[in-house]
């Protein structure tokens, strides 16, 4: 069974940087692409960055394209989401996801069988 992990989280002022990672086990890594999703109160689960299995392939969500950067270590079973520039929109509970054996990194929930717990990014203005 994939287990998901996320940890990173915090309180920033606007304008500020956090790096969130997600670590993996339970199963091969390498045969996950990955994703970030977040939800804000009151507003649905939204895409916000995936990964294909080797990195080589990446996508944004229209909102953080030029200030997120996912990435992801197959040698530690580890998936990062850095956030720069940060704004008071960004505030959410973010999610770290596995979606097995897509060959580039898809932006749905349905397509990700498994979910870390969530950790908490608030921005303040």
């Amino acid at each position: 069974q994939v287990q998901l992990v996320e940890s990173g989280g915090g309180l920033v002022q606007a304008g500020g940087s956090l790096r969130l990672s997600c670590a993996f086990s339970g199963r091969v890594f390498v045969s996950y692409a990955m994703g970030w999703f977040r939800q804000a109160p009151g507003k649905e689960r939204e895409f916000v960055a995936g990964i294909n299995w080797s990195g080589g392939s990446t996508d944004y969500a229209e909102s953080v394209k030029g200030r997120f950067t996912i990435s992801r270590d197959n040698a530690k079973n580890t998936v990062y989401l850095r956030m720069n520039s940060l704004k008071p929109e960004d505030t959410a509970v973010y999610y770290c996801a596995a979606d097995k054996w897509a060959l580039d990194p898809r932006t749905t929930p349905w397509d990700y069988a498994y979910w870390g717990q969530g950790t908490q990014v608030s921005v303040s203005s």
